[in-house]
């Protein structure tokens, strides 16, 4: 009797923590809080309607996240992603996501979900709003690489989501390509649906690799780390 009841006792309800966390998450990574931008623990809370205490511990969790800077005499605020942190999360996902990719479709995994991402792509409002472009190419990564059958590999490439994230929010503030990167989706999910596990590893590679180098020359620190010069001249 006691495992009946437990299994129709329904789902305990989100903690005030977790609501303002994935608020602030979401307001960061659809550019709503800009990189730099303070957060104010009174002003957050009196925007979702929560005291300081659940936005002082919501704002701990993103900094363990990388979303979010703390500093003792400055506060909270969102993260600046400069170009030594952008190429060092992008060389890891250029590693490991086409590598869960290909695993993905050699073991014959189900690609609907990613489908219907880019369904909802073309139908909705992520063609133009990048907050929603946003959401969905979070969604669509993660429905490509979430069949490779590797746990250990998923929770890694979960781990980079909101850094990798960030980064694409940043690089679209400066080279607002979202609308093409759809085009490059399609391409990987035709090569993955229709079994050739290379051909999809490659583009999306590539795919990785050419939104990098397409924006990091806007990241803080891009010409001074390539030239060496302090002022950043070329």
């Amino acid at each position: 009797m006691a495992s009946t009841s437990s299994a129709r006792r329904p789902p305990p309800p989100v903690s005030r923590t977790d609501f303002v966390r994935d608020a602030i998450k979401e307001s960061i990574l659809s550019g709503e809080f800009g990189p730099g931008e303070t957060l104010v623990e009174a002003e957050v809370g009196a925007l979702l309607g929560v005291s300081k205490t659940p936005v002082r511990e919501a704002l701990r969790i993103l900094a363990g996240s990388g979303l979010v800077t703390m500093s003792t005499y400055k506060g909270a605020a969102v993260r600046v992603m400069d170009a030594e942190s952008a190429h060092a999360v992008y060389d890891l996902r250029a590693l490991l996501e086409p590598e869960a990719v290909r695993r993905a479709v050699e073991r014959g995994a189900d690609f609907g979900e990613a489908r219907g991402v880019l369904a909802d792509v073309g139908t909705g409002t992520a063609a133009t709003d990048r907050a929603k472009a946003s959401l969905t190419n979070r969604l669509f990564h993660r429905a490509l690489y979430s069949g490779c059958g590797n746990p250990l590999l998923v929770e890694i490439l979960d781990g980079l989501r909101d850094q990798a994230a960030l980064i694409t929010v940043t690089g679209w503030g400066i080279s607002p390509t979202w609308r093409g990167e759809a085009a490059e989706h399609r391409a990987i999910l035709t090569a993955a649906e229709s079994g050739n596990a290379r051909q999809a590893e490659h583009l999306l590679r590539k795919h990785i690799t050419d939104f990098i180098d397409r924006i990091a020359f806007g990241l803080p620190g891009e010409s001074t780390a390539e030239t060496g010069d302090p002022k950043g001249t070329r």
